[in-house]
């Protein structure tokens, strides 16, 4: 089968596409005939070894490392994926033969392949009934981690929610899961940016580059920062009383969700949720797909079809 692997960690030329062995399952686990992939930011920080500054980049650096390979990757890429299952373990009751589902690989990887096995219990649902597979791909990462963040917030209805970096994977997400939980939401986006995030339920949207947070009038409730761009000691004044600040940029790393999974398959089906795609690759151009995303002008999401 075709699949991408990696020579070592650096820049997109490390990657490749050859074929390797399909994999074989174990009794607890499903074969997936992937169809699409999404390329994340997560994608490429593991790809390029780049976990931030700081403490939490050095801890995050040694983690990667000792997980996944010290001097390269040892397991193809991809932590996203839809596809088709084609075949089950003696012991999967959740899941049959022909089912579209939609996962998170976690540490597992290989989404960036033809075939990925994954275990039945991991994160993992039937993909939207009107998903394209390629639609479905670019929910999982943006949406599970809004839903993480977002819920630790306490959002209920009517909350006013200011959202930072509101085009990204997480931030188009985080505009519609805030709206669908029934808040009032404002967002900080590039130029470019600003039409897509007033299109996804933004009611008020600035662009960061001509507004100085110091002149946002207002507080709000929650502040969440999607892209990891700003501290809380700048957000701060923009705070309510009682108002709570959560940004992905911390040690606390969303945690993947088959219920949240379940929740964006019920919010596309009901049209509450858009998959945001920017562009869409084949595999075959997947150095061509991580130039792009290295580059920041991704809005949304990028979508690797495969098979």
């Amino acid at each position: 089968m075709k699949a991408v692997v990696a020579s070592g960690y650096g820049p997109p030329e490390v990657l490749k596409v050859k074929d390797v062995p399909k994999p074989a399952i174990k009794s607890d686990e499903i074969l997936i005939k992937v169809r699409a992939a999404s390329l994340n930011s997560g994608d490429v920080r593991m790809r390029s070894m780049d976990a931030g500054d700081g403490v939490k980049g050095l801890v995050g650096k040694v983690v990667i490392r000792l997980l996944i390979g010290i001097t390269r990757p040892r397991r193809t890429p991809g932590g996203v994926l839809a596809g088709v299952v084609v075949r089950v373990g003696n012991g999967v009751n959740k899941f049959k033969v022909g089912d579209e589902v939609y996962a998170m690989t976690g540490f597992k990887f290989g989404g960036f392949a033809e075939y990925c096995a994954l275990p039945s219990s991991g994160t993992i649902a039937l993909k939207p009934k009107k998903a394209s597979f390629e639609e479905a791909s670019a929910l999982p990462f943006g949406g599970n981690t809004a839903f993480y963040f977002l819920r630790k917030t306490g959002i209920t209805k009517g909350k006013k929610v200011l959202i930072y970096g509101s085009s990204g994977a997480v931030g188009s997400s985080a505009i519609q899961v805030a709206k669908y939980l029934g808040a009032n939401v404002t967002a900080i986006s590039g130029k470019d940016g600003m039409k897509l995030s007033k299109s996804l339920g933004a009611s008020i949207v600035y662009d960061y580059k001509t507004t100085n947070l110091q002149d946002i009038k207002g507080t709000f409730d929650i502040i969440f920062d999607a892209v990891g761009k700003i501290s809380k000691t700048k957000a701060e004044h923009m705070l309510a009383e009682g108002g709570k600040y959560v940004t992905v940029s911390s040690f606390d790393v969303a945690k993947e969700s088959a219920s949240d999974l379940e929740k964006l398959a019920k919010m596309f089906d009901a049209g509450k949720l858009k998959a945001v795609i920017d562009k869409t690759f084949r595999i075959d151009d997947i150095v061509e797909a991580n130039r792009y995303v290295d580059s920041g002008r991704k809005k949304g999401n990028v979508v690797i079809k495969i098979g």
